[in-house]
């Protein structure tokens, strides 16, 4: 018997191997958009890869059956992770991977997120509105509606202060355009400091601290135990009365009720707001009624299919040489 294994390595040399690892990775696309990226993967022409694809998580339990790699959205990741036996790596086409940290979801496997595609459009949205506000665009075009020949001076981006709530890749983007508009940049971190474009940052039980003088203060923070309803009563009254709030992390992050009685009382100048407790918005919402408040519909960046395709190239090239995958998610960190 050890003669026959010996010749049946000589003429295949990976059967050992094979019997480890399949010589083919098994792809299963779980995703509203699985056409798409479908097609932009299956254009890459990625060696041994065999792909499937669906929108359908009970369908998607048939087909993944086999396979060792899942691709897309966690909400529906998360409905049948349990049943993919052979799973090794789940590329995630969000940035934010709550739904795979439910208690009695496994995490026996790499997952990867969609961090550094959103950053671009984040920043478009955030200095979009802050220079909306700066330049007195709305009030400028009311004026012209009304005839108006209006002189009065408008705001400037340079020399105010920026706090970063949250200084990750969206964090960091968003601090190398305010330094392009020579704004001061301020940064609340759990512990890193790895953005040069930040000139202070606070840590811990300094985050009333991080508050004070800010003109802007933007959240990005992921969505996780500590980071729930971080903005509260208590860090709205230590922000100045200039400061304008802006949050496109996750909508728990904010204590909602309190953020409308600040708005209500003057306390604060304003804010925009992409995320919320409850999405869809509902009608009887008192933010709709608050002064001074800009609301959008989780849109300031959308999925662009084929930066997260790229994502996921990238990666599973990395995959196949036995490299360290970017973007790895921490369990315990959740993030």
């Amino acid at each position: 018997m050890k003669r026959v294994r010996s010749i049946l390595s000589d003429i295949h040399p990976p059967y050992r191997q094979m019997k480890i690892r399949p010589e083919y990775n098994q792809l299963l696309i779980l995703s509203k958009d699985f056409e798409i990226y479908k097609q932009l993967i299956e254009a890459e022409g990625l060696p041994k890869l065999i792909i499937q694809a669906c929108d359908d998580p009970g369908e998607a339990i048939n087909l993944g059956k086999r396979c060792d790699l899942i691709f897309g959205e966690p909400s529906m990741v998360a409905q049948v992770i349990n049943q993919l036996p052979n799973l090794q790596w789940s590329q995630s086409t969000w940035a934010g991977v709550e739904p795979l940290m439910v208690p009695g979801l496994r995490q026996d496997y790499v997952l990867t997120n969609a961090r550094n595609v959103y950053s671009a459009m984040m920043s478009e949205y955030v200095f979009g509105y802050m220079l909306l506000i700066e330049r007195r665009i709305l009030q400028r075009y009311q004026s012209q509606l009304n005839f108006e020949w209006d002189e009065s001076p408008a705001g400037t981006l340079k020399g105010k202060q920026i706090g970063l709530l949250g200084v990750g890749t969206i964090g960091s983007h968003l601090a190398a355009t305010a330094h392009h508009f020579g704004m001061r940049v301020h940064g609340y971190t759990q512990r890193s400091e790895s953005c040069p474009d930040v000139s202070r940052y606070f840590h811990g039980d300094a985050i009333l601290d991080f508050a004070i003088d800010c003109d802007y203060l933007v959240c990005s923070l992921p969505g996780t135990p500590k980071t729930r309803a971080i903005i509260n009563a208590d860090f709205l009254s230590s922000l100045p009365t200039k400061a304008w709030l802006i949050n496109v992390g996750r909508g728990y992050a904010l204590d909602e009720a309190s953020l409308v009685h600040a708005l209500r009382q003057g306390s604060i100048a304003g804010a925009v707001l992409d995320v919320f407790n409850e999405e869809p918005l509902p009608e009887n919402h008192s933010l709709w009624r608050t002064p001074n408040t800009f609301l959008t519909s989780h849109t300031a960046a959308r999925n662009y299919l084929p930066d997260i395709v790229a994502l996921f190239i990238e990666n599973y090239k990395l995959f196949i040489d036995k490299e360290p995958l970017k973007y790895q998610v921490n369990f315990e960190l959740q993030y």
